[in-house]
């Protein structure tokens, strides 16, 4: 067996010692150090709702708190689409394409909320999304695969999504811990979700999330 020679040795320590850099900052520090926030206004709210009911049927925003809900038989956003129904905020006009972005929000499913999107980075190379978080029986499912936490009914969680573009990955933070990692789906015209919408299948009747203290960062 050939013995590993100095330098080899060197770069060997080097690259844990990076790696453990990089843990700690996802482990051992806020989630947002070394990000910078960037500035929301109203018009950065953009929502999406049912297209024939109006907005106080499907949204109110009370003491900082938006809420969101929607029916599994009410109409799509637009009269021209066969999407499922939704009430979405929509981050507007903070579209990126490369770089490191992360969501941070405080979300809340009501019991019974299930088959719901809350959560979502929209665009793709091919495809519609990046990233789907979905609410199935109080737990929260990439897309309705992956399991990414347990036991979320009736209780405020904080949601931190970090998307570095340039390296492909998707990373989830549940209450500041690290719950699910995966590739993306491509560059494209990207932008963060939150809110209710309604999944192909498996639906409740009722479906609805809460959402505050949204904030937006770039690394």
């Amino acid at each position: 067996m050939r013995k590993m020679n100095n330098s080899g040795r060197c770069l060997l320590v080097i690259l844990v010692m990076i790696g453990a850099l990089k843990m700690f900052n996802f482990c051992g520090a806020d989630l947002t150090d070394g990000f910078t926030l960037v500035p929301l206004t109203e018009s950065n709210f953009e929502l999406k709702k049912p297209y024939d009911i109006p907005l106080d049927q499907c949204y109110s925003f009370v003491n900082g708190v938006h809420y969101l809900w929607v029916y599994a038989d009410d109409k799509p956003h637009d009269p021209g689409s066969h999407t499922q129904p939704r009430t979405e905020i929509r981050i507007k006009g903070l579209d990126y394409s490369s770089g490191v972005w992360q969501f941070e929000g405080y979300g809340f499913a009501p019991n019974g909320t299930s088959g719901a999107t809350v959560a979502q980075i929209h665009g793709a190379a091919q495809g519609a999304t990046t990233l789907i978080l979905r609410i199935y029986d109080g737990d929260m499912r990439y897309y309705s695969r992956d399991l990414v936490a347990t036991d979320l009914y009736d209780k405020w969680f904080r949601l931190n999504i970090i998307h570095n573009v340039d390296m492909g990955m998707v990373t989830v933070f549940i209450d500041g811990v690290q719950n699910f990692q995966v590739k993306d789906e491509g560059p494209g015209d990207l932008y963060f979700k939150c809110g209710v919408y309604a999944a192909p299948t498996n639906i409740s009747y009722y479906m609805e999330s809460r959402w505050r203290d949204i904030k937006i960062y770039k690394h």
